[in-house]
């Protein structure tokens, strides 16, 4: 396990506004975890003593169904907390993957509530943090509302545009590796069915597949999704 900089935790937007003597506290208490890409970090139902932080890459946040599909719930990029929930002493209720080659910081749960107790700016970021993933997590739910595949997937494109996107003559590109296989664990389907829903939106003008990428237009993909 190699140690993380004080550098590299301030390039965190988590710790972006955090003093360097709470910094330091954090530094002294962590270690750094090579995760690759499809490697399980943690899954549903286990105990976790630490709380996990992405350094560097991305990961997966997913559950299974009773019949072993997986249903993507989020991608977790850099500074972002991977295991918000396990502040208490229940087991895990999600799996956590590579989604890339990744580092992963480690930090003991005990050790971070401490610090939390005496650095409250920490505590603030660490609440800002869960409140955007609940939010992403009420987003989910909206989405499954039953409505017609084309418009889902046409919402979840928009969204991984927006998180992902780089602007093109040809439109948004979505510059992370996001396959039709992903798009349907992302959304609780089969394969078949997005790939027909995908040629749908390819067929109006809204979608292009390059060089195994999407590129959107994205404010025709917004107008489509919310329209009635």
């Amino acid at each position: 396990m190699s140690q993380v900089t004080l550098k590299q935790l301030k390039d965190l937007s988590l710790f972006e506004c955090i003093e360097d003597k709470t910094l330091n506290l954090i530094k002294e208490s962590i270690s750094i975890n090579k995760l690759k890409k499809s490697q399980i970090l943690f899954s549903e139902r286990q105990n976790i003593d630490y709380i996990y932080i992405v350094l560097e890459g991305k990961v997966t946040m997913y559950k299974l169904s009773e019949k072993g599909r997986k249903r993507v719930v989020y991608i977790l990029n850099k500074g972002e907390i991977i295991n918000n929930a396990n502040f208490d002493e229940y087991t895990s209720s999600i799996n956590c993957e590579g989604f890339e080659d990744s580092e992963i910081i480690g930090i003991s749960k005990i050790e971070l509530l401490n610090i939390m107790k005496v650095h409250f700016k920490l505590t603030e970021m660490i609440l800002c943090s869960t409140s955007k993933k609940i939010r992403r997590l009420y987003r989910q739910i909206k989405n499954t509302i039953p409505i017609k595949m084309d418009k889902r997937v046409a919402a979840k494109l928009w969204k991984l545009s927006k998180d992902y996107g780089v602007e093109t003559q040809e439109g948004t590109l979505i510059d992370v590796k996001i396959n039709v296989t992903y798009l349907a664990d992302m959304l609780g389907s089969s394969r078949e069915t997005i790939s027909r829903a995908i040629k749908e939106l390819q067929i109006v003008g809204m979608v292009k597949i390059k060089n195994r990428k999407f590129i959107v237009n994205r404010e025709k993909l917004n107008e489509y999704f919310k329209s009635v």
